[in-house]
């Protein structure tokens, strides 16, 4: 089955049960929304080539819709299919931002046509797909989900830096999704059907980066019984991203500075310069300042690369999209381990909402397929998230304690509500405490039998 959704948003329950077999038939998936504030959600989290919006006469329901995702510049295409309609409502449809709007009482078939010839451009513009659920080839997932201002700004940024050739520097915390926009950077570009080249310079030994940046000629040294071509070659017509900047040394930094502004390099052992027409992209999790002061990163390099420079906030800084990416991480995994059925309980998905996320979205993704994977049942509890994340809920939990009570009484109520706060784990609670756990079994038995 193709992993290309499809949103059928159908408020008023118009007939739609041949295209959905044919949906089917075609080897499509496709998701049903009935409200505006769903379909949205669907849109914002899955991010899906088309939604075919169904109604027996216009809709205003459709350029609601339509306004959504042009103020966050998302890239699924409306298709509006009516059953009663006019030239009038075509041409105010289309200009609210419609791909297609279809007149016809036989909505399936031309629906179903005019879905297709959208997919079919779709798939050949988008960044390949591994298959598994959406994901990219990178292993990262390629939509940026959010509907926070600063995600919404980011996709902006995107659709306008694209279009150009010029360098960008993507910056934030470890797991934020720097690798995700460069993605986007890349297949949204002209260069979308170049190759698109990516060097993590933190994972690579520093005497051996030049030759993996530039390649190296037969002989240049022991062990080269032949020519090897580097990530610029590799790259070239396309794009090259150069993950973790700051780690490279600073000698191969004044190399790369050179090949960024030249598009000219020499292979290790090599007399003659090679040239090539690659567009850099640069990322870091370092704090640039910090690492301009330290020395660590070049001036003179990251001016290069900093013609636009885009920071990805952390998780904790847009908690409004916390909830989005738990969602796609779920269907993502949830359809790769046939658990369609699971759900998050709403002390597990409270527990989620209010947790910090040092790991950022990469931390989301990997808590989802664990607590999948290890649950048996439909509804994953609490009990099936890490103890990290339980017990940093429990310790930000407030107790309150009305002032007249006595030592003994205050002290009651704050081992009860730790408990309670703690999923009646005595282990847990007692850690959250700082005593012993026979200690808290002792004050727990003088509660129930007290003097």
């Amino acid at each position: 089955m193709s992993d290309t959704n499809i949103v059928i948003f159908n408020p008023e329950n118009s007939p739609g049960g041949e295209f959905l077999k044919k949906l089917s038939a075609g080897g499509f998936s496709s998701t049903t929304a009935s409200s505006l504030d769903e379909v949205s959600r669907v849109i914002l989290t899955h991010q899906p080539a088309v939604c075919a919006c169904i109604s027996p006469g216009p809709s205003d329901l459709f350029i609601d819709l339509l306004a959504f995702i042009r103020e966050r510049n998302l890239g699924t295409k409306i298709i509006v299919t009516v059953a009663d309609g006019c030239v009038e409502d075509a041409v105010r449809f289309m200009k609210a931002g419609a791909h297609d709007f279809i007149i016809s009482d036989r909505q399936g078939i031309r629906l179903i046509e005019s879905v297709m010839r959208t997919v079919t451009r779709y798939r050949e513009t988008r960044p390949e797909t591994s298959g598994q659920g959406g994901e990219s080839s990178t292993g990262s997932n390629s939509a940026l989900v959010g509907q926070s201002a600063a995600i919404c700004e980011i996709r902006s940024a995107v659709s306008m830096v694209a279009k150009s050739q010029t360098t960008v520097l993507i910056t934030g915390e470890s797991g934020t999704g720097k690798e995700v926009v460069a993605n986007l950077i890349h297949h949204q570009s002209p260069r979308n059907t170049s190759p698109y080249v990516t060097i993590n310079c933190a994972a690579i030994p520093r005497d051996v980066i030049e030759n993996e940046l530039f390649g190296h000629e037969r002989g240049a040294f022991t062990g080269a019984l032949g020519k090897k071509v580097g990530c610029f070659e590799m790259a070239n017509t396309g794009t090259l991203l150069f993950d973790e900047i700051a780690e490279m040394s600073l000698d191969t930094q004044a190399k790369l500075l050179r090949a960024i502004e030249t598009q000219k390099f020499r292979r290790l052992g090599g007399k003659d310069e090679v040239s090539v027409d690659v567009r850099m992209i640069a990322a870091t999790n370092r704090n640039i300042t910090e690492a301009l002061k330290d020395g660590e990163l070049r001036e003179d390099l990251y001016y290069r690369l900093s013609v636009i420079e885009l920071n990805i906030p952390p998780v904790r800084q847009r908690q409004e999209d916390i909830p989005l990416l738990i969602d796609y991480f779920f269907g993502i995994f949830a359809a790769r381990y046939g658990k369609q059925r699971q759900e998050f309980s709403e002390e597990a998905m409270e527990i989620l909402t209010g947790y910090e996320w040092p790991g950022n979205v990469r931390e989301i993704r990997n808590i989802v397929e664990r607590a999948i994977v290890i649950c048996p049942g439909d509804v994953i509890g609490a009990q099936y998230l890490p103890e990290r994340i339980t017990m940093q809920q429990a310790a930000t939990h407030h107790i309150r304690i009305p002032i007249g009570l006595s030592a003994q009484q205050a002290e009651k109520i704050l081992i009860l509500e730790t408990l309670a706060s703690a999923g009646y784990n005595k282990a847990k609670a007692a850690k959250i405490l700082g005593v012993s756990r026979k200690t808290l079994h002792n004050k727990l038995s003088g509660f129930q039998n007290p003097g």
